[in-house]
């Protein structure tokens, strides 16, 4: 078989015969994730992580419903208050996203969680139960992840193949197959953190100290786990296109 041949039997196990609208979709997928943000082989700045996580508008979005539970709880220790505040926030943010003409897709995510936070913790008449839906949506993904590993697909691995044309051949390179399970796993090990300190706040019914605890491992360990992300994958794929 010549080499030509060779290489063609690798490109068609990279790149499986996928419907040209499945394979859009998925592509469209990986961009819109956390690594989908990233720019494999280019350097990170502090801009470019900002604009990773939704800009400013994107990090107020994120943060402010749930300062608003912690800040309103603490001082009232009222329920409905308490619930009823951050969904109005988020509400203020799907208004001012209509205005102001802007994509409104992910504000109204961030209403129906929220909304569906304050429905749990409103029916069971405890504040703690606000939290439920993220140790929910925290499990499913360490779960995901965890299997991707497990089936030596690092789910990193997999979504760069859909970003850029020169991951396709992460499986059979030893350096960017390292560099994908590497992040893949320190994604893992950013929800497993999330649960480990998480849960046994709720189960003390601890609910100020969980509320600051979701705080600080939200939007900061995010940032962080994404920079590291992308210091890894420049590692491997500017190595190689430089090659």
């Amino acid at each position: 078989m010549s080499s030509a041949d060779e290489h063609a039997g690798e490109s068609d196990l990279n790149q499986p015969d996928v419907d040209p609208s499945v394979r859009e979709a998925l592509a469209a997928a990986a961009r819109r994730s956390a690594v989908g943000h990233v720019a494999p082989g280019e350097a990170p700045t502090s801009s470019a992580l900002l604009a990773a996580m939704g800009g400013i508008r994107g990090l107020v979005e994120s943060i402010l419903p749930g300062l608003a539970f912690l800040v309103i709880f603490t001082i009232t220790q009222e329920l409905v208050a308490s619930v009823v505040a951050p969904v109005v926030v988020a509400l203020g943010f799907v208004v001012a996203r209509v205005v102001s003409r802007t994509p409104v897709s992910s504000a109204l995510v961030g209403v129906l969680g929220v909304a569906l936070s304050a429905g749990l913790a409103l029916i069971t008449g405890r504040a703690e139960d606000n939290f439920l839906l993220g140790f929910v949506i925290n499990f499913l993904f360490l779960i995901a992840i965890v299997v991707s590993v497990i089936a030596r697909r690092p789910l990193v691995g997999l979504i760069a193949t859909f970003l850029v044309p020169s991951a396709a051949d992460w499986r059979e390179d030893k350096a960017k197959f390292r560099v994908a399970l590497i992040a893949t796993v320190l994604w893992a090990a950013l929800f497993a953190l999330r649960l480990a300190v998480e849960l046994p706040l709720y189960f003390a019914e601890a609910t100020q100290a969980l509320a600051t605890a979701k705080l600080l491992l939200g939007v900061p360990l995010y940032a962080g786990v994404l920079w590291v992300t992308w210091l890894l994958m420049r590692t491997a794929y500017g190595r190689s296109e430089s090659a």
